[in-house]
């Protein structure tokens, strides 16, 4: 394997010195085909991962008439048409049904089926993403990627190619490093096939998050990790491997590959700079991972068994077949680098003033009297006027602050109880005291775009950007357009989740 590796990196290297601009053109599969570990899966929905690839990236299907399209790049080896998206889905609301596998041997990832770990719908099914929860640019246009909320998944339980038992395999993905958390488990990679936990070692995927029941890294977290089934592995051992960073990145390439007794991670700024690794050595020194048992089905969002209570977004990622050498991946760094990640509006419609007093007021026909207020924790709509008692004109305003979890969009501060803010809790919108946790300041950040009747504002939730501030029984959720809850029906859907911005009644 020394030698052909080595031939590899020579091969590699007088490509570069020859014609660098080329490696840039080249798309990341073009890269790993150069090494001789060619991509059996290219999974993306900000840009085509061939340099010739034009067909579908991603598919998306509306909420208004349940009608799909799919998203291509603007041309061959290009960007995603944000634009085609955003002309279907004027007015509604999309989600990710399908993103395509680009390398032709059709392992597309869908909504994962029920496993070991139920999902959250009554089917068992996990829940499939938003399509506008992720916007970036890519060289200045515009791109979606797939933000996972807890209880999100996607996989491919009958993939082709994918490694199998002891073989080789690698893969890379492009995820967001602010966005994680504790919880089982944000994978991207190879799992079981039954979607249950089936031993140590049928698993080799790519984790992201701060979850430290298994291994953990240097620091508080997150960390890059692997999955390997029965474990979040940093190194050799189940425990702490020092030289696994904290991941502070915006943008962050995550890296992980095994061959027979060798395994690494490694990892970047997917925005500047090359590739650090952070573990490559024997596997680890635990029964069953050595040799590996993996069984080559697909996840994203979920470990082996279904578990799905993590959260991460991605926009793109590989496997491939055999163990690719650090000079292509270093060259596949090189072409996310040159890709230019960055971020972009999480807003969309008038723009709100952080420091203002707003009144948001009910457009469904038969409400258009009624504000969101609050009686207590208790978050409402009631009928307010010019002549209502201050009392009610001060529960009925709000002070927008900038978003506690991602200033690109806003919290809102009751006017009456200062400190507490509007938050979701188990879907439902409460008023509660800022304890100033990541968990509250997540569930209490929102994301006005523009009305989806034609109206105002709608204001979505940042952690969870399926589900808006809805009215309903002139209660306040957050609701998705059509889902498991009676608050999610699609009738009135548009109306109940629109709002008109006003200066505050107090």
């Amino acid at each position: 394997m020394s030698s052909r590796l080595n031939l590899n990196r020579a091969g590699l290297l007088a490509v570069g010195l020859a014609a660098t601009s080329s490696l840039v053109a080249a798309g990341p599969c073009d890269i790993y085909s150069s090494g001789g570990t060619p991509c059996i899966a290219a999974h993306s929905t900000t840009r085509a991962l061939y340099s010739s690839y034009s067909g579908a990236l991603y598919q998306v299907k509306r909420g208004s008439d349940n009608t799909t399209t799919n998203i291509s790049p603007l041309s061959a080896g290009g960007v995603a048409n944000a634009a085609a998206q955003d002309t279907f889905c004027a007015r509604t609301t999309c989600l990710i049904t399908i993103i395509y596998d680009q390398s032709g041997r059709g392992n597309h990832l869908k909504q994962a089926p029920p496993g070991g770990f139920n999902g959250p719908e009554s089917n068992g099914y996990d829940n499939l993403a938003g399509a506008i929860g992720a916007p970036v640019t890519l060289n200045g246009q515009k791109a979606y990627g797939v933000f996972v909320s807890p209880g999100t998944g996607y996989s491919n339980n009958a993939a082709s190619g994918t490694a199998v038992n002891d073989e080789p395999e690698g893969m890379y993905a492009v995820l967001d490093g602010t966005h994680y958390n504790g919880a089982c488990c944000f994978d991207y990679g190879n799992a079981e096939v039954s979607s249950t936990d089936t031993g140590n070692g049928h698993m080799e995927a790519i984790y992201f998050g701060d979850n430290t029941v298994w291994g953990s890294g240097a620091g508080s977290g997150p960390w890059v990790m692997a999955d390997l089934e029965n474990g979040l592995f940093s190194g050799l051992s189940a425990s702490n491997n020092a030289g696994d960073p904290s991941i502070s990145y915006r943008f962050l390439t995550a890296i992980v590959k095994g061959t027979s007794n060798l395994w690494a991670i490694r990892g970047g700024n997917s925005a500047s700079g090359s590739l650090s690794t952070y573990y490559s050595g024997a596997r680890p020194n635990v029964s069953g991972y050595n040799p590996m048992s993996k069984e080559g089905a697909i996840i994203l969002g979920i470990g082996g068994d279904n578990s799905n209570g993590a959260q991460g977004t991605f926009y793109e990622g590989v496997m491939t077949s055999g163990y690719p050498s650090d000079a292509t991946e270093n060259s596949v760094q090189a072409n996310i680098v040159a890709a230019k990640y960055a971020t972009t509006s999480l807003t969309s419609g008038s723009a709100l003033t952080v420091g203002s007093s707003i009144s948001l007021r009910a457009t469904t026909s038969g409400y258009t009297t009624r504000y969101l207020a609050h009686t207590g924790t208790t978050v409402n709509t009631q009928v307010v006027t010019s002549s209502s008692a201050t009392t009610l004109k001060q529960q009925a305003s709000w002070t927008v602050r900038t978003g506690l979890a991602n200033s690109g969009c806003y919290s809102f501060e009751s006017v009456d109880t200062p400190g507490s803010y509007l938050r979701h809790n188990n879907f439902v919108l409460l008023l509660n005291a800022n304890d100033s946790t990541k968990q509250f300041n997540e569930d209490a950040t929102f994301c006005p775009q523009s009305g989806l009747n034609g109206q105002g504002l709608s204001i979505r939730s940042w952690n969870y950007p399926t589900r808006w501030f809805r009215h309903y029984t002139n209660l306040l959720y957050i609701a998705s357009n059509g889902g498991v809850h009676t608050f999610d029906a699609a009738t009135s859907f548009n109306d109940d989740v629109s709002w008109i911005v006003s200066t505050g009644f107090a």
